[in-house]
């Protein structure tokens, strides 16, 4: 899908999906999403956890355990749950940023635009790397994560959250998203929302969720995004 047909004018705040946009960090949760539900007796396979992404951790959990085991997990089995993923997170390598990231934020500020980060995440670790990486474009206060809302993504409370935060109308901005579930929060919130797919599933199922435009990774959406405005 090009994007010959999308335009940025009017836009003043651009709302950024976390892993997969601004980290290649989505091999490394796939990987520890799937070993801990087989540790908890479950199953979830590198697909499923790309076609997953956006939602909270707590969201994940409950959907795999009532569709796998027939219940919802407790509130306490969630908590454990987490912590085993996160903790396997953690053991991983750093993840690198995803490269042309650095730059489209430069071009986002440099046209005048409010710089927002809108994650499902509830991971600590990469949160505070957020805040360092990424220290002269964001502020803690500029971030919404799975612990600022009580609906995650694929609900739009998300991106109605960054709104309020931005001071903008929906009309005003623009997501920049890698996940299904996450391009449908953003169009749920009534917001044009740009799809990169930086990872392994086929463009037609970011496509089905109706994004504005397609790009194939960061670097590219960063090198047209002057042609865009």
């Amino acid at each position: 899908m090009g994007s010959d047909k999308f335009s940025l004018k009017g836009k003043s705040a651009v709302l950024f999906d976390m892993d997969g946009v601004l980290y290649d960090s989505m091999p490394h949760h796939a990987k520890a999403w799937s070993k801990t539900f087989s540790d908890f007796g479950m199953h979830m396979d590198l697909t499923q956890v790309y076609m997953n992404e956006g939602c909270t951790g707590s969201y994940t959990i409950s959907r795999v355990s009532l569709a796998q085991r027939g219940y919802d997990a407790t509130p306490e089995e969630v908590e454990r749950i987490y912590a085993h993923k996160a903790e396997l997170f953690r053991s991983m390598p750093e993840v690198e940023i995803m490269p042309g990231a650095l730059d489209l934020m430069h071009r986002v500020r440099d046209c005048g635009m409010k710089i927002l980060i809108v994650t499902g995440s509830g991971q600590k670790a990469l949160i505070d790397r957020v805040l360092r990486d990424f220290d002269e474009f964001m502020v803690r206060e500029r971030m919404v994560t799975s612990f600022d809302v009580s609906r995650g993504k694929p609900f739009p409370d998300p991106y109605l959250k960054g709104l309020e935060i931005a001071g903008v109308d929906a009309s005003q901005a623009v997501v920049v998203e890698n996940a299904p579930l996450g391009i449908q929060a953003g169009v749920a919130a009534g917001i044009d929302t740009i799809a990169v797919n930086t990872g392994p599933l086929p463009d037609s199922v970011l496509l089905e969720e109706k994004p504005c435009a397609l790009f194939h990774s960061i670097r590219e959406l960063a090198d047209c995004w002057d042609s865009l405005l």
